[in-house]
């Protein structure tokens, strides 16, 4: 992993120097693309990714196997190879995947809610707002970005676009009690017009209310990479970039068996980087639960996320109030995504955590629906349920979901960074190993009741894991506890 001594990060030329492919390398891939005419490809600044385009009949030649043909669904289309490519020999060892071939798009499912009445107390709210979690993750008005160096952002993919009047609205009505800015400082890439979306404006609205006063950016990436979230692209966007801001939040996901290992692999080289160069990135970890797959007839297995799933970004969970009218106690969603990677290893910063989960006398499913020894996600949570937002100008409730939880847990890491570079500190960069180090100790409040969905069927009864004490896969290590997270944190 291509980290740096604590504390000491990496600026993109030094990154570049670690990471550049050989002269060997550049050169077999060039003689490689020139050979079959195709020129018309962009490098990244750190050198490692070539993107190119070539008609169809030039990818087979340069791809033998491949067959590519026009699919068409509806009023959608793409072109796909239905058979396997090689590669010449010659360039086979200098080359990690070749992407945009096989895949064709999956059609994504919805989760709707349904709620029973409950009888509440005089003291009730009608929904989250900031100031609802202000007050649960113990933010005072003065909890506020201050420093010109500190920045945070988040990504808006699958044609979502935040509109600026939304935001305006949003901190009109919600906004009060604490110092705030009013506008995004940047958007990079295309910000389409039509209707507003709500997931865009759920993480901008959030993001910008709980990392409240802090420089703010939007990356737009209207792209699909195989018609699925362009993740690769947001990131080599970021590759490009001298400057950056410190905190990431990303709501979106895909299915680990959807995607290739070698693309996967890929996007963790690129997370890799990232942390290499201090910035903290956080994903939602799903709403489906553990998540489920017919693997035969009779058999089924739970449906791990990705990037949810990678060992080298922040994944957050979801969580409810106990009395969803009542800023009480939390307990899990029943949506928030969780489970073990069939992909990739469990990392070493959280074996003891995981391992003591196992051990616990909570009722665990059969061993045959997850990979026990895989990375195992969520690592954080935050309330997930019942939002209010503005969309469209209009005030909208009941928005539920980690992608949620995501942004309201990015603002507070936001803050915790305001404080570090004020005192001369770094900004967090990778946060994983440090949380697992701190074992929860009052900084997250410890989230043990509840159970997440998964299969609905004879075996497991749409049940998948359950919260306990300490680390779990529902919930990770909690909720936060801002004032004594950010002790633990300086």
């Amino acid at each position: 992993m291509l980290l740096s001594p604590a504390g000491q990060f990496l600026s993109l030329e030094e990154l570049r120097s670690l990471v550049r492919p050989s002269d060997e390398t550049q050169r077999a891939v060039r003689t490689w693309l020139e050979n079959h005419g195709v020129r018309s490809c962009d490098r990244i600044v750190t050198g490692d990714f070539l993107q190119c385009q070539a008609d169809a009949r030039t990818a087979e030649r340069l791809l033998p196997g491949a067959q590519f043909v026009r699919y068409v669904n509806g009023d959608r289309s793409v072109i796909r190879s239905s058979s396997p490519y090689s590669l010449d020999p010659d360039v086979a060892s200098h080359i990690d995947f070749v992407g945009g071939l096989h895949r064709f798009p999956q059609t994504r499912r919805s989760l709707r809610r349904t709620r029973r009445a409950k009888e509440v107390t005089a003291e009730f709210h009608l929904g989250v707002t900031p100031s609802v979690l202000r007050q649960r993750y113990n933010l005072s008005a003065s909890d506020i970005g201050t420093h010109p160096n500190n920045s945070q952002a988040c990504a808006q993919f699958l044609e979502q676009y935040f509109h600026p009047a939304d935001l305006s609205e949003f901190m009109s009505i919600f906004g009060r009690g604490f110092e705030h800015r009013w506008e995004v400082d940047h958007v990079i890439g295309p910000q389409g017009g039509g209707g507003a979306g709500l997931e865009a404006s759920l993480d901008v609205e959030y993001i910008m209310s709980t990392g409240a006063n802090i420089s703010t950016w939007v990356f737009s990436n209207a792209g699909r990479h195989e018609s699925q979230e362009p993740f690769l692209d947001w990131m080599l966007l970021l590759s490009n970039m001298s400057s950056v801001p410190w905190v990431h939040t990303i709501s979106y996901g895909d299915d680990e068996d959807s995607l290739s290992v070698a693309f996967m692999q890929r996007i963790n080289v690129e997370f890799m980087k990232a942390a290499a160069r201090g910035l903290t990135v956080l994903f939602a970890s799903g709403d489906d639960g553990a998540g489920c797959r017919q693997v035969s007839k009779d058999r089924n297995v739970f449906r791990p996320s990705f990037p949810a799933s990678s060992p080298y970004v922040t994944t957050v969970g979801g969580t409810s109030f106990k009395n969803p009218f009542q800023v009480t106690h939390e307990v899990t969603d029943y949506i928030s995504g969780g489970g073990f990677s069939n992909v990739f290893a469990m990392p070493d910063y959280q074996v003891s955590a995981v391992a003591d989960y196992l051990r616990s006398p909570v009722k665990m499913p059969p061993e045959s629906y997850y990979n026990r020894s895989g990375r195992a996600y969520p690592d954080v949570a935050a309330l997930s349920d019942n939002y209010w937002v503005v969309t469209n100008r209009v005030p909208v409730p009941w928005v539920s979901g980690t992608s949620a939880s995501t942004p309201v847990f990015g603002g507070i890491l936001s803050l915790i960074n305001d404080q570090r570079i004020k005192r001369g500190l770094s900004p967090l960069g990778f946060l994983n190993p440090a949380l697992y180090r701190l074992r929860g100790n009052g900084a997250l409040y410890d989230v043990t009741e509840g159970c997440h969905i998964s299969c609905f069927d004879d075996q497991v009864l749409a049940q998948g894991f359950c919260a306990a004490p300490s680390w779990d896969p529902v919930t990770g290590w909690g909720t936060p506890n801002y004032p004594e997270l950010l002790k633990s944190l300086l």
